[in-house]
């Protein structure tokens, strides 16, 4: 027998059935990870790697110019002296406290008057919902400064009617106010959640209701709300996680400074200035995964509390 024939028997016997599923299970391996490609690096590349980054620069003295130096635990342990610090997460706490229930108010009540079918009503909807994809944009933020200015559209109004109001924007006692009234304005995406959730909603209940005779503020209370209260409990850890994160209206309303009298200094935007205007990276870091290890004791805090509020339809 030649070798051409030697290696022609060779290839022609036959495989057995697990080996040609383990070839199929390897091609098949080979085209997914080849699809999967892009997410993996961006993932591994854009998520997972800075995070590690960041994690190991929280525990050094790294300024962009000279190669971090290993400090151990002195980041954490300076925050509990920097009063700048301590003020902006007061600041963030009060916030996030005033503006996600106000927030979350607004666009519950503003869903239960569009759930009506009237004429128009998908206007209307699309009106209310604008100003949450504005989202925090620059743009509004400019807009809110002026308005709230001391020669802005709120207190020229205001003269209309003989009273002098403040300059808002520039008043320690009023300028985080400000930007909880912008927050609370931004109700359009948990609006269109609690629309969703309203009109899951059998209408038979209220039909029963109004037959018992409950007028409409029983039927929101003992119908609508008990009802709603998943939707509740999925926009409150929504809109807390980004509350959280505000960053933009503080940073335009302030000029970068947290002013005045760092009544508007959040968090982030503190997190801001000790890494881009400070760049002291190190303690930068530090101070994101406080802000990352609050973020998630709120969020179970939340979630173990609806174990006594939150009502599902499966249950009895």
């Amino acid at each position: 027998m030649t070798v051409s024939e030697t290696q022609g028997a060779r290839t022609n016997t036959p495989v057995s059935a697990p080996a040609q599923r383990r070839l199929r299970r390897h091609r098949h391996n080979r085209a997914a990870l080849f699809f999967l490609a892009p997410w993996l690096i961006g993932l591994f590349g854009l998520t997972v790697g800075p995070t590690a980054v960041s994690l190991l620069y929280s525990f050094t003295d790294f300024d962009f110019l000279n190669a971090p130096r290993w400090i151990g635990a002195d980041n954490y342990a300076r925050m509990l002296h920097d009063d700048r610090f301590l003020r902006s997460l007061a600041n963030t706490v009060a916030y996030v406290g005033l503006s996600v229930p106000l927030r979350l108010a607004v666009a519950l009540g503003v869903a239960i008057l569009l759930k009506k079918a009237v004429r128009g009503v998908g206007v209307y909807r699309a009106a209310f919902y604008l100003p949450g994809l504005l989202g925090g944009s620059v743009a509004v933020a400019v807009l809110w400064r002026h308005m709230f200015g001391g020669d802005g559209l709120v207190n020229q109004l205001l003269a209309l009617i003989g009273i002098e109001g403040p300059a808002w924007v520039s008043s320690p006692e009023y300028a985080l106010g400000t930007l909880i009234l912008l927050a609370a304005w931004q109700f359009g995406s948990p609006m269109l959640i609690f629309l969703a959730g309203l009109q899951q909603i059998p209408q038979d209940l209220y039909e029963a209701a109004e037959i018992d005779g409950a007028n409409r503020r029983t039927r929101v209370w003992r119908i609508t709300l008990p009802l709603l209260t998943p939707v509740v409990l999925f926009n409150l850890v929504m809109q807390m996680v980004t509350a959280f994160q505000s960053f933009t209206p503080s940073f335009v309303i302030s000029n970068g400074t947290g002013g005045p009298l760092d009544a508007t200094l959040l968090y982030t935007l503190y997190l801001y200035q000790r890494a881009f205007v400070h760049f002291e990276m190190g303690y930068a870091s530090a101070m994101a995964w406080v802000l990352l290890v609050i973020i998630a004791a709120m969020t179970v805090l939340v979630f173990r509390s609806a174990r006594s509020w939150v009502f599902y339809g499966d249950e009895r």
